[in-house]
């Protein structure tokens, strides 16, 4: 196998993410446009100045100018200098607060993008790739959505100075201006060089950096400290940690040999451009036709024009990188939404209650061999309880995921009161589900922000008859500040932290407040246990009255107050019926439920 990573050609050009960034920054901040071309304009002024007030000074000397003159020269330059650097500062000083909106907009669209997007981009590896990529690019001052004002422009400047300076110089040896653009570009190349073996050893260094953090993560780790006490990890983490400083230690001495190599080729460029010019300037003014005024001219801005040109060829090449950066971007912004977001067919009406129906339904998860659904069909009927069972990787939970609208079926149809999902704004769809999954969210926010996943009005009467729904009413009330505490001690101090059946209940409370009409909850009681979970059964019914509801387990004793129980067996429906026709019948769940019940018996043989 070929272990060389094959560099992907970016979708977007320079002209096309320029042209982008110029589009966001209309959009957002048109000042950040008028900044990029005052600033240059300038930084050229400021730099004539500086190659012309010693040359003009010593000019003066030179033909025994009156003193008046002399300080007028001096007055001038000095007045001149003082207001450019001044103006120079204050534009980039006030183009600094518009480069941080157009970067911090493009951040907002990232973030956007990545709360909702289709749900089977995020189980796309590309997508979140993308994602990633995007973040880097926008995560700082230095970042390419923000820093490529800075690099256009530094490149409108450079093309300035250059011409001006290619002017200025146009009477001299045309062969002393080669020497100065090949021995530039010579240093360029070494630069250029350099900072790529730097790019190409980069995720070595990632790489190391990353045990480093592990190694510092575990060490000082809560949930790890039992197990580095009881197992005697020390001494391991310790021979983990000398080992990557080792290894680390080795990439840095690397790094800094070839920066100190590139360093001294640049050395011995710049001698020899300089030494040359020198030379060359130096019998002109032996010969009489330079002025001493003039030397200086020339010489500094033989000097100017080198930077002017490896100016030129830093900026184009920082301005490729950030635009494949910022290709990155646009690619991540512009990927393909597989679902409906807009528009679509308007929800039925829904007074009679919620109809779901899977006809011939399949589903294959992308790169999978086979099926994980396979040509499924039933239908739940408005106000019907329906338990989906069945062991571990039977299928369940993508079966609600189907259900649910966060997959489409890659063969038949999900309806709702008889039209295809697929047809509506999926997001007018998700607003008819309350859900909890077994893994969720949970922010450090209050209790009541949590339940009602509101900031402000907040019903606080429907919150509390949630939580008690779900059982932690006496939690509640055990706390100082009740609704208004804090969960977790990310964020506040004085924030609790909750037991995993506290949790699933919150998340219970959760699903509650909403009150869709569509009820998922996929192993809510996980991390219950059976008495809880047997308390939180009990009040099922009460809590799902009028509701279309899908209840999803692995414990099939907490399946028997549900309507109808569908046993899932290889991503089929292997039985259907109440939990006592289940077990009359005999097979699958039969079988399962005596294996889960014998936990319970006592004295029964395992």
């Amino acid at each position: 196998m070929n272990d060389k990573k094959e560099k992907k050609k970016p979708k977007y050009n320079e002209f096309q993410t320029v042209s982008w960034m110029i589009s966001n920054a209309w959009k957002k901040d048109k000042g950040v446009l008028g900044f990029a071309l005052l600033i240059p304009a300038v930084a050229v002024a400021l730099n004539l100045a500086q190659l012309f007030i010693a040359p003009t000074v010593l000019g003066k000397v030179e033909t025994v100018a009156p003193m008046e003159e002399l300080l007028g020269a001096i007055l001038f330059f000095s007045a001149a200098l003082a207001l450019l650097m001044g103006l120079k500062s204050f534009l980039e000083d006030r183009s600094s607060v518009g480069l941080i909106e157009v970067r911090t907009d493009i951040v907002h669209q990232i973030n956007r993008k990545g709360c909702t997007t289709s749900y089977p981009n995020l189980m796309d590896t590309k997508f979140l790739k993308a994602y990633s990529l995007s973040h880097d690019a926008s995560n700082s001052n230095w970042a390419a959505t923000e820093h490529i004002w800075k690099t256009l422009s530094a490149l409108v400047e450079n093309l300035a100075g250059f011409g001006i300076y290619l002017a200025l110089l146009s009477n001299l040896e045309p062969l002393l201006l080669a020497v100065v653009l090949v021995t530039s570009v010579a240093s360029f190349l070494i630069t250029t060089w350099t900072s790529n073996w730097s790019v190409r050893h980069k995720e070595e260094r990632e790489k190391l950096s990353a045990q480093f953090g592990f190694v510092k993560r575990t060490a000082q780790s809560q949930a790890a400290a039992k197990d580095i006490r009881i197992f005697g990890l020390a001494d391991w983490i310790r021979e983990i940690y000398e080992k990557t400083n080792r290894f680390y230690e080795d990439c840095l001495l690397r790094k800094g040999r070839v920066h100190y190599l590139g360093d001294l080729a640049d050395v011995v460029f710049a001698f020899a451009r300089n030494g040359i010019a020198y030379f060359y300037l130096i019998r002109m003014t032996l010969d009489g036709g330079l002025s001493a005024s003039e030397f200086l001219l020339y010489f500094s801005a033989f000097s100017g024009f080198s930077s002017w040109v490896m100016g030129i060829l830093k900026q184009v090449n920082t301005l490729h990188t950030e635009s494949i950066e910022l290709s990155n971007v646009m690619e991540f912004l512009n990927w393909p939404e597989p679902f409906r977001f807009e528009g679509g067919t308007p929800i039925p009406d829904l007074s009679a209650g919620c109809e779901l129906k899977l006809e011939n339904v399949s589903y294959r998860y992308p790169e999978a061999e086979g099926d994980t659904i396979k040509n499924i069909s039933f239908t739940i009927r408005p106000g019907e309880k329906v338990a989906i069972v069945g062991l571990n990787g039977a299928g369940k939970t993508t079966l609600v995921k189907l259900l649910c609208g966060f997959l489409d079926p890659t063969e038949g149809r999900v309806l709702l009161n008889g039209v295809d999902i697929r047809e509506f704004d999926r997001r007018a769809y998700y607003a008819l589900l309350s859900a909890v999954f077994q893994d969720f969210s949970l922010l450090n926010i209050t209790l009541a922000e949590t339940v009602s996943q509101q900031y402000e009005n907040i019903d606080r009467a429907k919150v509390a008859d949630c939580l008690d729904k779900a059982g932690l009413t006496s939690k509640v009330e055990s706390l100082p500040n009740g609704l208004d505490t804090h969960i977790g001690r990310e964020v506040f101090k004085d924030g609790i932290l909750l037991s995993g059946g506290e949790t699933q209940r919150l998340m219970l409370a959760r699903a509650l407040y909403k009150d869709g009409p569509l009820l998922m909850l996929d192993e809510p009681t996980a991390a219950l246990d059976p008495i809880a979970e047997n308390d939180v059964y009990m009040k099922y019914n009460e809590m799902t009255q009028g509701k279309t509801s899908v209840f999803i387990s692995h414990r099939l004793a907490s399946t028997r107050f549900c309507d109808r129980i569908l046993f899932l067996a290889d991503g089929v429906i292997e039985q259907e019926g109440t939990h006592e026709s289940l077990l009359a019948q005999g097979g699958g769940y039969a079988d399962l439920f005596e294996v889960q019940s014998r936990y319970y018996r006592e004295g029964k043989d395992f």
